[in-house]
């Protein structure tokens, strides 16, 4: 039997939101500084008056723009050396070393950034399908490569992930309304099976 597996990693398989901590464990003092400059922003989101894309890059883009691709890519392993595997909740650690990945497929699905949700995809054995970060010459330009990976974008970037392969059996892992699309195509869609 071949199966897919989309998990949701943010809230999904971890504890916490990661673009927070990594951000803040990436410069502390300048994400202190950018995030209360940015309350103003996260107000009018909660109020579902601002788009969630133009928010997220704004923020990200407020730390890490301007930052090369070798410092990112050192404090994101230095970020999940710190954080894994106690950020990973352990009833969905436990359930992915027990996946048989003879005949299954499983991906990260999420709409945070690759280049600090990679180390975490690689450890779990799974492709990654999240938010792309864009670089030019090395260097982070604040913006994305495509779009935030979240809500039907998720479901698009699956399809594309897969192409045309044929699974017996489709199952989802999301905790959030930006997983719904995720989980209503899938054959099994979980809703916070892991809390």
């Amino acid at each position: 039997m071949k199966k897919l597996y989309c998990f949701d990693f943010d809230g999904t398989l971890t504890y916490k939101d990661t673009m927070f901590m990594y951000l803040k464990f990436y410069d502390p003092t300048k994400y202190r500084i950018q995030f209360l400059k940015h309350v103003p922003l996260f107000i009018l989101l909660k109020l579902k008056l601002a788009e969630t894309e133009k928010v997220k890059k704004s923020f990200i883009g407020s730390i890490l723009k301007g930052q090369t691709q070798e410092k990112i890519e050192l404090k994101s392993k230095q970020f999940f050396e710190t954080h894994y595997p106690k950020i990973v909740r352990e009833n969905a650690l436990d359930f992915i070393q027990n996946i048989d990945r003879n005949n299954t497929q499983s991906l990260l699905v999420t709409a945070s950034l690759d280049i600090w949700v990679k180390p975490f995809a690689e450890v779990l054995k799974m492709q990654l399908v999240s938010t792309r970060a864009e670089f030019k010459n090395g260097v982070f330009t604040g913006n994305f490569i495509g779009k935030n990976c979240n809500g039907k974008e998720k479901l698009v970037r699956i399809k594309e992930e897969i192409h045309n392969s044929k699974y017996d059996k489709i199952i989802a892992f999301g905790d959030t309304s930006g997983d719904r699309p995720m989980l209503k195509w899938a054959n099994e869609g979980h809703y916070q099976f892991f809390h």
